[in-house]
């Protein structure tokens, strides 16, 4: 849902600059819209696509038409000869701002990418989604129906300079819709690469995010924020027999780009009912809370975690095929790698072919989303170290589609392992042949205390050994009104409410009387933790529904506290996604939370740790615990949750453990 970086710069358009870009290039754009030599600017400019010209054929603006009539904009990069000499091509589609122009100039940046490919031999066509900018029709989230992108393979794969085979690319919401467009496994479709592309899983084995909407049946707000910038039903239009030529004039100074006003985010996402989210900040009508045109369901923010519009949109299914090679690219600090990894183990045992099961790749990086190529040789994540965690990108992704689309065997695929993932805390880069690693080993440790884990400062303590009979259990008061806020997290796109990545979450645990705190005794020899974590807690309370939050933690011997992942799990979903059970008072419940995943190794000294609470916003949507419908309540109430760990009711977490 960030920008695509082969799109820069990044759509919504408000006039302030995103928080990670660089202070040069701001004050560059600064000076050059300002710059009195305006004109000899735009000149030099207009040299630059006058040099892609030199090397390619540029097609701006062709409209591609779909099986019902509906045309997209589509932009055509290819080299000179290739009217003689059929090439290859990947193909992004978008629904951000592909335009050349903006603000009265080129935008230099969205050339790189096409030049680029264009020097390996390569068309490269980017096309907008359904309903976005120049493309007609009515837009939902991954540019549904999936036919659309059936379609323009159709269209590019005849075309006489195309010779047959397209690779897709493209990070976040370039990504997401190529698993929907994999289930259709069109004869062109010759590769994929999909990175940061957790909001296109709908459905995958036992996780139900359905597009990152959802972790543990709870709503990720982030997708409130994305949405207020990319959803706009309410748009101009241009009459269906406008020519191209004057589409093309048109959008040197009208890019259809609407100027969102900035939002605080950190304090409008407290606002309720959530269903009047969009109305509070005065963002555009659509699907989130409106009742939508297109044939997908619409206010989502209605949704249940199994509710049938899910399944009608351009969200990939694990029911659904899946038929074509695949190089998945993931994130340690993103919103989506544990159902990511979900699905790339899922195509490589049901792929509908020997072909497609066995050229699945998967490689995960300890960066934020769509980060990958930011990397140093010290990146930093958040406020921890991960030492050099580059890699050549570029190589690995041209010798991928080298391979696929023009035949051309090369090292860099013949020796890609199934699994490359970088393991934090020994800061370096490992190779498996699955994942989780097959010689990883589930170990148990329980909860224990002697019911005062509550703070950093409580006696929790996380034990190989079972509890006793009688161990008293650990209480904690959640309020609404008063959630845990988040600090740091595996988390994008939600307009600065949340900086993602690791930070030292000691303060936090010292002050919340809402947080219980469970730790191990140091390592003494040092712990490697690669695979899905397993929770499992025992829970009472007085009221009809709450939420469980995990977070899983590094703890150093100076103390500090970095935050590997974390989850949630909405509690009348304990049963399954497609009903809800509510608690009766006092009673025991099992509750298996929704799993977490990362790779780190707890260095000799270290403990890991895990939090217990309630709330983490706003990464997840607080729960009111009346057992209503949440989005459309105002008034929450006061919810008293105990977490048993005792022979009756041993509550306990599983890692995975890596000896090497």
């Amino acid at each position: 849902m960030t920008c695509d970086p082969m799109l820069r710069p990044c759509p919504p358009r408000p006039r302030l600059l995103p928080r990670a870009f660089p202070l040069l290039a701001a004050l560059s754009l600064l000076l050059l819209s300002r710059s009195p030599l305006g004109a000899q600017e735009g000149g030099r400019q207009e040299n630059a696509l006058e040099a892609l010209r030199r090397v390619a054929v540029v097609e701006e603006l062709v409209l591609v038409p779909m099986r019902d009539g509906i045309r997209l904009a589509t932009h055509v990069f290819r080299p000179l000869d290739s009217d003689r000499r059929p090439v290859p091509t990947i193909f992004v589609r978008t629904p951000y701002n592909m335009n050349l122009w903006g603000d009265g100039q080129l935008q230099e940046g969205r050339l790189a990418a096409p030049r680029q490919w264009v020097e390996k031999g390569y068309a490269y066509v980017v096309q907008n989604e359904r309903g976005r900018f120049y493309s007609e029709g009515e837009w939902d989230i991954l540019g549904p129906p999936k036919t659309d992108g059936y379609d323009a393979l159709t269209w590019i794969a005849a075309q006489p300079w195309s010779n047959g085979k397209v690779g897709t690319l493209g990070c976040s919401s370039t990504a997401e819709w190529q698993m929907g467009l994999a289930a259709l496994d069109h004869p062109a479709h010759a590769a994929m690469v999909a990175q940061g592309f957790g909001a296109g899983v709908g459905r995958v084995g036992g996780w139900y995010e359905q597009g990152n909407w959802y972790r543990g049946g709870a709503e990720q707000m982030l997708f409130f924020v994305w949405l207020y910038g990319v959803q706009n039903t309410q748009r101009p239009r241009f009459d269906r027999d406008t020519p191209r030529e004057d589409l093309i004039r048109l959008s040197r100074y009208f890019d259809l780009a609407p100027e969102m006003p900035a939002v605080n985010w950190s304090e409008a996402l407290w606002h309720l009912p959530v269903v009047d989210l969009m109305r509070h900040v005065q963002g555009p009508k659509g699907i989130f809370a409106d009742p939508a045109p297109v044939a997908t369901g619409g206010r989502m923010i209605q949704r249940t975690p199994a509710d049938s519009a899910w399944y009608r949109g351009g969200l990939y299914h694990d029911h659904e095929p899946f038929g074509v090679p695949a190089l998945w690219f993931m994130s340690w600090y993103d919103v989506s790698v544990g159902p990511n990894l979900a699905l790339f183990n899922h195509v490589r045992e049901h792929g509908v072919d020997a072909e497609t099961r066995n050229n699945q790749f998967a490689f995960v990086a300890p960066v934020a989303h769509c980060a990958f190529t930011r990397a140093t040789e010290n990146t930093v994540v958040g406020e921890r170290s991960m030492g050099d965690a580059r890699w050549d990108y570029d190589a690995l992704i041209t010798g991928w589609f080298d391979w696929w689309l023009k035949g051309q065997r090369n090292p860099v695929v013949d020796t890609l392992p199934k699994v490359r993932y970088f393991t934090m805390g020994a800061n370096r880069w490992q190779t498996a042949s699955a994942w989780p690693p097959p010689e990883a080993r589930m170990v148990t440790y329980y909860l224990r205390s002697g019911g005062r884990a509550n703070t950093l400062s409580g006696d929790g303590r996380l034990s190989p050994e079972r509890p006793g009979r009688s161990e008293p259990p650990d209480r904690f008061t959640y309020d609404p009104k008063d959630p845990v806020v988040s600090y740091g997290g595996n988390v994008c796109c939600i307009g600065g409410a949340i900086q993602a990545g690791s930070f030292d979450q000691q303060a936090i645990e010292a002050r919340r009387q809402d947080i219980l705190v469970y730790t191990t005794d140091p390592f003494p020899e040092g712990l490697e933790v690669s695979g899905t974590i397993e929770i499992t807690l025992y829970l009472s309370s007085n009221v009809k529904d709450t939420d469980l939050t995990v977070k899983l933690l590094d703890v150093y011997p100076d103390g500090r506290a970095y935050n590997l992942d974390e989850t949630i799990q909405r509690v009348r979903y304990r049963e399954g996604y497609d009903r809800q059970v509510f608690m009766e008072p006092g009673k025991v419940y099992e509750v298996k939370v929704s799993p977490m995943t990362t790779s780190n190794f707890f260095a000799p000294g270290h403990r890991l740790r895990i939090e217990v609470s309630s709330s983490n916003f706003p990464r997840f949507t607080r729960n009111l615990n009346t057992g209503g419908r949440n989005y459309d309540e105002v008034e929450g109430v006061v919810a008293h949750n105990v977490i048993h760990h005792s022979a009756q009711y041993p509550s306990h977490i599983r890692i995975p453990v890596v000896k090497r």
